[in-house]
């Protein structure tokens, strides 16, 4: 079993409590797009929703705060942050600076047991992605980019990436899982790793670099299009 990420909903152990349950339910609403950029985030209504009562709802919500997937403001309320350009566009920059340190740190000190994490990470985001199982595609997706950045050794960087990453991911929206889409995600994942075997830090940063670059066209061109339509 994968180990998840530290303030991603849900344990290694896969026994959750009331309020790691809610997390879970709404981290996927939000990412699946359900609850849409700008949704009110009601206590009594997602309670009915979830079918559980408001204070497992209040400690998910703060867990979607932490994650920087909702804003919460006293006395106002709370909502699901706002996708815009401005925003994409900084998530962008954060990632590509913190994922370069990261992949670079651990392009020095990569060992066979984290290629053999990635490797199997990487094989299972494939498979799924073959299958349309977005969701669990999406968190073999995660699992191979952070065994990559744990491999690093840092404390911190696996820390510091998971809100922004947490935040890029609802601007996939939309995006088609089409063959050739599926192998040139594949052929870039495959470069990221073949640099960190080889300890080639340039490598691997500039394959890094090329991958986070693709995925923002992409996802511009997909939010101007509607923007368009809007």
């Amino acid at each position: 079993m994968t180990r998840r990420l530290e303030l991603t909903p849900g344990g290694p152990t896969g026994r959750r409590t009331l309020a790691e349950e809610a997390a879970a339910e709404l981290h996927e609403l939000i990412l699946s797009g359900e609850l849409p950029s700008g949704t009110a985030l009601r206590l009594e209504e997602l309670a009915k929703r979830l079918d559980m009562s408001q204070m497992p709802i209040r400690e998910g919500l703060r867990r979607m705060q932490a994650l920087g997937l909702v804003e919460i403001v006293p006395h106002k309320g709370a909502w699901v942050r706002e996708l815009s350009m401005e925003d994409l566009k900084d998530t962008h920059q954060t990632r590509l600076a913190l994922e370069s340190l990261a992949v670079r740190a651990a392009a020095t000190r990569f060992a066979e047991p984290d290629a053999a994490l990635a490797k199997t990470a990487l094989a299972e985001h494939v498979r799924l992605s073959k299958v349309g199982d977005n969701i669990a595609s999406r968190q073999a997706h995660t699992e191979f980019h952070f065994a990559i950045y744990r491999a690093g050794g840092s404390r911190w960087l696996p820390r510091a990436i998971e809100p922004v990453w947490q935040n890029s991911e609802r601007y996939r929206f939309g995006s088609r899982q089409t063959k050739a889409r599926i192998e040139q995600t594949r052929r870039e994942h495959q470069a990221i790793l073949d640099a960190c075997i080889a300890h080639d830090e340039a490598g691997a940063e500039a394959a890094l670099r090329e991958h986070l670059e693709g995925a923002m066209q992409r996802i511009t061109e997909t939010m101007e299009r509607r923007y368009q339509k809007n």
